[in-house]
């Protein structure tokens, strides 16, 4: 087909990286690259003809080779009419018929694809399930952008898988996970799925020290009134578990930090300011989940994302009291692991040449002060006779963010105990007209599992909020030693607190030094070897406050003393060889050893913080806690077991990125069996953004290998051959 009978516009791929994020090589932006091509005269394959050879001489045109496969010196591109190519490769390859290629199928695993050098005539085989489901990808992302044609460059389908992933993760899965709060989207996030009224719409609850905010969204709401935004004032005082249940009837987003721009009008105006979620259907911001994504975020030079989150968490604990478990109303009384010290300092260190920098890092300190008087060594979660701090939130009835029939057969001999109705039980028992102190009980141990971050496990399962925890206590402990540090070398051993930042026991203007803040860590660690470690088994466990007495369930937490500096050099050692070889497994580190966890089966499931289930804030606390004492063999080796446990998933099962893993499956980790099931596998054709903090860990944790572990790691070759090739070398070059 000649130019003149309608060939393709296309660009050329040549003036374009190659490994271009999707919106440079298939989007808008490529648009001044798009040229009208003619297509080159195409000579016969025949070449044994004289008249042939003679009118090719005369021409002066080259000797075309007649092999199916072109080959060349230049990098291979091809031609591609994106629908067709994309609906027989799904018809061919796509066996299962989920919108994905993956090591299940059975297709022939094999699609011959026109050359761009030959205008289509000649073809290449592209084949295996790596290359035709980056193929699946590819022209998924094409068909978006509207393009029917497309010159693809064959590195985007045979790129190393390291590099892929690691591409993906900073081009485009940040990009994806990112939100803010503001009139610009305020009708799809403040809408919640876990809304369970009868007139679910969006609606947004601002706090009284922030009156501009309140007069923004009002503004918002006036001006557009097909939204059928609710805006809604927050009391000065009195958010009670008693005010908070009684939002559950209109629920709600609750405001997080905004700052002033121009627009293009030139106006001033407010704008949020973002954040990242932990998956795609998520648009809140979460607790410690920010902090892990924070970490890869960091690795990636995204500083303006870490910060931002620093800032938005420091305006949830002036107005709300505390790090949210996410800016939700149902989750006013509950906050999550904290670890906004590190996570300033962290910022801190690399925008300390920046105008306004010490400043960021005073306002995250006061934060991170306040919370630490108020809610973590403050009753209920403060248990005074020990001194160490528990996961104990307030509240009253069922989680809201759940629905009641989650708990069915929980409430129901209650229901039937009262002569009452499901339904008519659960209204009764939240608002009190029904007394059921186990019921109570369940519920405080409940709300305190979601508050830990690790929901749900046998490890705290009807017991959490009576628990002395080790990874709280370590938290704790890092706030105490970050804060006696930063107020010892930035603000010279004097930070004055003032009144905004006051509430509770603290007074305006009071004065803190680095010496208080020490003896508070160090009496911490006193308390946490006495009451947690267990020198016999060379591991910290949790402590029951309320039977006085160790618990015996094995945990990964335990390497988070590591992680906060808590433990002494020879714990440390004991951790090393007595308490790592039970959790460490083919892909990682386990939440937790199967022994602790017990049998399970149709009356005792899986819980997902429980063996056999391997998470990526276990994972980067471990290596980081390693390194810091000096074990970095230690470290390197659980974390090429991890990436090498997410990079064969990706391989494998069209780039897959999930947020748990089975680490002691081999071949599809990802495939768990858990309640909440797995956020990031449920996709068609290629995954928008992978999860949170396993984006984090992989870009995290590539930090931490050698070359010579990445280079095998993009090879694929498992942390058992890569060690027996590394010994086998040794030996020869010591012979």
């Amino acid at each position: 087909m000649s130019a003149s009978l309608g060939a393709p516009r296309r660009r050329t791929s040549s003036d374009l990286d190659p490994y271009s994020a999707a919106h440079i090589y298939y989007g808008d932006e490529a648009e001044s690259l798009i040229r009208n091509h003619g297509r080159n005269r195409t000579y016969s394959t025949i070449v044994d003809s004289p008249q042939a050879n003679t009118t090719r001489k005369e021409l002066k045109t080259p000797i075309r080779r007649g092999s199916h496969d072109e080959k060349s010196f230049k990098p291979r591109k091809f031609l591609i009419p994106v629908e067709s190519t994309l609906n027989s490769l799904l018809e061919n390859e796509d066996t299962d018929r989920n919108w994905q290629i993956t090591i299940d199928d059975y297709g022939p695993k094999v699609l011959s694809l026109g050359t761009a050098a030959s205008n289509g005539y000649n073809h290449f085989d592209v084949r295996g399930t790596y290359m035709l489901s980056n193929l699946l990808q590819e022209l998924t992302l094409a068909q978006e952008y509207g393009r029917k044609y497309i010159v693809l460059d064959e590195a985007r389908l045979n790129e190393n898988p390291v590099n892929r992933l690691s591409r993906l993760i900073k081009n485009s899965f940040w990009d994806g996970l990112t939100r803010r709060i503001d009139g610009s989207n305020i009708a799809r996030v403040g809408k919640d799925p876990k809304d369970w009224t009868p007139d679910p719409r969006p609606r947004i609850y601002v706090p009284r020290g922030a009156p501009e905010q309140y007069e923004y969204y009002t503004r918002i709401a006036k001006e557009h009134p097909e939204i059928r935004l609710d805006v809604q004032l927050l009391p000065e005082e009195g958010i009670t578990p008693e005010y908070v249940r009684d939002l559950n009837s209109k629920p709600g987003l609750l405001a997080v930090a905004m700052e002033e721009y121009e627009d293009e009008t030139g106006k001033t105006d407010l704008r949020g300011l973002p954040f990242v979620v932990p998956g795609g259907r998520f648009n809140e911001l979460y607790g410690w989940d920010s902090y892990m994504e924070s970490l890869g975020l960091l690795v990636n030079d995204r500083v303006d994302l870490a910060k931002s989150m620093v800032q938005n968490f420091c305006f949830c604990i002036r107005h709300y009291g505390k790090i949210l478990n996410a800016n939700r109303t149902y989750y006013l009384c509950r906050s999550q692991p904290p670890f906004l010290t590190d996570m300033a300092l962290r910022v801190y260190d690399r925008i300390k040449h920046e105008p306004g920098a010490l400043e960021f890092l005073r306002q995250a300190v006061l934060a991170a002060i306040k919370e630490y008087y108020t809610v973590w060594t403050a009753l209920p979660r403060l248990d005074p006779e020990t001194g160490l701090s528990r996961y104990r939130p307030e509240g009253l009835g069922v989680p809201p963010e759940t629905e009641a029939s989650h708990f069915l057969h929980v409430l129901e001999p209650y229901a039937a105990k009262n002569n009452l109705t499901f339904e008519e039980f659960v209204d009764a028992y939240n608002h009190r007209r029904v007394s059921e102190p186990e019921l109570d009980d369940y519920f405080l141990h409940d709300r305190a599992v979601r508050e830990s971050g690790h929901d749900t496990s046998y490890r705290l399962e009807r017991v959490c909020a009576d628990l002395a925890t080790i990874d709280l206590n370590s938290l704790l402990y890092k706030y105490e030693t970050d804060i006696a540090r930063t107020i010892r070398s930035f603000f010279g051993d004097k930070l004055v607190v003032p009144e905004e930042w006051c509430e509770g026991p603290m007074k305006p203007n009071q004065v803190e030094t680095s010496s208080v803040w020490d003896r508070r860590a160090k009496r911490r660690k006193i308390a946490v070897d006495k009451y947690l470690w267990n020198e016999e088994k060379g591991m910290y466990f949790d402590y029951d406050t309320v039977k006085k007495e160790q618990t015996t369930y094995e945990a990964a937490t335990t390497f988070w003393s590591m992680w906060a500096g808590l433990s002494t050099p020879r714990q440390a050692t004991l951790l090393i060889s007595r308490a790592l070889p039970r959790f460490e497994a083919y892909g990682g580190l386990v939440s937790g050893t199967e022994e602790s966890r017990g049998v399970v089966g149709l009356d005792r499931p899986n819980r997902q913080w429980d063996y056999p289930f391997g998470w990526a804030p276990q994972q980067m606390l471990a290596w980081t806690g390693l390194i810091r004492y000096g074990y970095q063999e230690e470290a390197e080796r659980l974390a090429y077991k991890w990436l090498y446990m997410i990079t064969k998933a990706f391989v494998d099962f069209n780039g897959v990125v999930v947020e748990k893993y089975d680490v002691t499956r081999p071949i599809d980790p990802h495939k768990v069996e858990a309640e909440y099931g797995n956020q990031g596998s449920d996709f068609k054709g290629v995954a928008r953004e992978g999860f949170g903090w396993v984006n984090a860990s992989y870009v995290y944790g590539l930090q931490i290998l050698s070359a010579h572990m990445r280079r095998a790691l993009g090879a694929c070759t498992p942390y058992e051959t890569f060690a027996s090739a590394i010994d086998t070398s040794l030996e020869s070059a010591v012979s």
